[in-house]
């Protein structure tokens, strides 16, 4: 090896050892390859993209097949869309299957106050052959024989101190949750689709808004125009009334956008597909009176006796107190009874059978024969690993938990309703001040542009006086739909959001 192979390869390995001593070095993005270049020197490249698409499955790309009739020359009003949210949303669908199970639920547990009766029948073949020698004679022997037994059990636990009560008063407290949660799940889509449609008329609003200050900025470039072609403007003036323009027609072009993201955010929460066309009726003007703010500890207690989430996590939190009791049944013992009938024909060479699920054993399968059996006992659980003792402190560490969280759910509750009351009390104000906003800055627009016209003032003044205007008007339209919204929320967070708010 030369000397100055000896000195490229030294060179080669410090500046590969360069980042060890300094910063770390950047990791590659993708994993490189080596290739061979047209010297058969190999070298470093970095891979083809590659390509992390999914194949498309057609069977999963359908749309959902529409639960309501929807007229498409009809007005829909927030009760009507209510109506349609309650009968169309998936969400309102899971919560009424899981209510409907957790009743089963409670049904299966009340069942093991019944014997349990069931029937078997058992049939069998039997064959031997073979040849046997004594004394120098050899037979051949060969036999077969069949059987049958048609029996009729049944079993009874008649007294296990307490154990099923438990059991079964658990599952209906558990299925008193599921119930609540259904309503519930009603309330919150109630919430989801006023709050849906407050937003969307809000975007209407926004949207009505910048036409009318795309009118005025038409007009006061008019103005300008008229003036300029009176000798009276300049063409900044004029150049000025265009630029207004052109940023109203950009401010409307958003608004449109924004209102249409708002239509099909409302249809999404109604549970239909966004592809559909709704007409919408618009919100009539409404002012919220602060009579709905009544003394914040009376809202709280109220509030906490009447909200979903707080009963449904006190049902839960009773439900583990009585599964805390079931699992202590356990170390008692259990009184029992069961019985048996059965029918024997046939000539199997059997001593038994074994049992059939939980089914007594047959004995000697010969003949033709009825037979009977009823026994009676009681079963004492001895020694069973610590698993009964385990399972009660599992349910007792499942009921601090349930408590725990019933907890939580309170003050999580009174934070939604303090802030709730604050938030609607505030919006009120402040859409009482946005009121007498727009009525001064309707008034000083008209003034300046007026004066404008006349040849008194400038065109600043008069596009200054617009924007005010547009600015108090988007102001109004957001607190009006902000005190609705309020509105609506305080409901929902006191609990009494069970139809359209009034």
């Amino acid at each position: 090896m030369s000397e100055a192979w000896v000195h490229v390869a030294g060179v080669t390995l410090l500046c590969s050892s360069l980042p060890l001593l300094g910063q770390q070095a950047d990791l590659p993005t993708a994993p490189t390859a080596l290739h061979s270049n047209l010297e058969g020197q190999q070298t470093t490249e970095p891979p083809a993209l590659k390509s992390y698409l999914l194949p498309p499955n057609p069977a999963a790309g359908v749309l959902p097949s529409p639960q309501v009739e929807i007229n498409h020359e009809h007005e829909y009003t927030l009760p009507e869309l209510i109506d349609i949210a309650e009968r169309a949303h998936p969400q309102t669908r899971i919560a009424w299957v899981t209510a409907k199970n957790a009743a089963l639920a409670s049904g299966i547990a009340a069942s093991t106050y019944y014997p349990r009766i069931s029937a078997t029948i058992v049939g069998g073949y039997q064959g031997s052959s073979g040849s046997n020698s004594a004394f120098g004679v050899s037979t051949n022997e060969s036999a077969s024989a069949t059987g049958s037994v048609s029996a009729m059990s049944a079993e009874w636990l008649l007294f296990d101190f307490g154990g099923r009560n438990h059991v079964v008063d658990a599952t209906r407290k558990l299925a008193k949750v599921s119930s609540i949660a259904f309503t519930g799940e009603h309330q919150a889509v109630i919430y989801q689709v006023c709050i849906a449609y407050y937003s969307y008329n809000a975007a209407r609003l926004r949207h009505g808004a910048n036409e009318a200050s795309l009118r005025n900025a038409r007009e006061i470039e008019v103005a300008a125009e008229n003036r300029y072609r009176d000798g009276i403007g300049t063409v900044l003036e004029t150049n000025q009334a265009r630029q207004a323009t052109a940023l109203a027609q950009l401010n409307l072009i958003q608004a449109q956008g924004a209102e249409e993201n708002a239509y099909a955010a409302l249809l999404a929460t109604l549970g239909v597909s966004p592809l559909e066309q709704l007409r919408i009726a618009s919100l009539a003007p409404r002012r919220i009176s602060q009579d709905l703010l009544q003394p914040i500890n009376q809202v709280v207690a109220e509030s906490l006796a009447r909200r979903s989430d707080v009963l449904a996590a006190y049902a839960a939190e009773q439900a583990s107190q009585a599964a805390v009791k079931a699992a202590a049944t356990q170390y008692l013992p259990k009184i029992f009874v069961a019985g048996t009938g059965a029918y024997v024909s046939g000539g199997l060479g059997l001593t038994a059978i074994p049992a059939i699920g939980e089914q007594l054993p047959t004995f000697n399968i010969s003949g033709n024969h009825w037979n009977g059996a009823i026994i009676g006992g009681v079963t004492v659980p001895v020694f069973d690993g610590r698993r009964r003792a385990q399972g009660i402190e599992q349910a007792k560490n499942e009921s601090v938990k349930a408590a725990a969280t019933l907890d939580r759910v309170r003050i999580e509750a009174v934070r939604e309703v303090v802030a709730a009351q604050n938030t609607l009390k505030t919006s009120i104000e402040a859409e009482r001040a946005s009121a007498v906003l727009v009525d001064a800055s309707q008034t000083g627009y008209d003034a300046a542009l007026e004066a404008y016209k006349h040849g008194v003032g400038t065109v600043t003044a008069v596009l200054t006086a617009q924007t005010a205007l547009l600015q108090a008007q988007l102001s109004f339209d957001e607190s009006e739909s902000a005190t609705q919204t309020a509105a609506v929320t305080l409901a929902f967070a006191r609990g009494q959001l069970g139809g359209v708010p009034h």
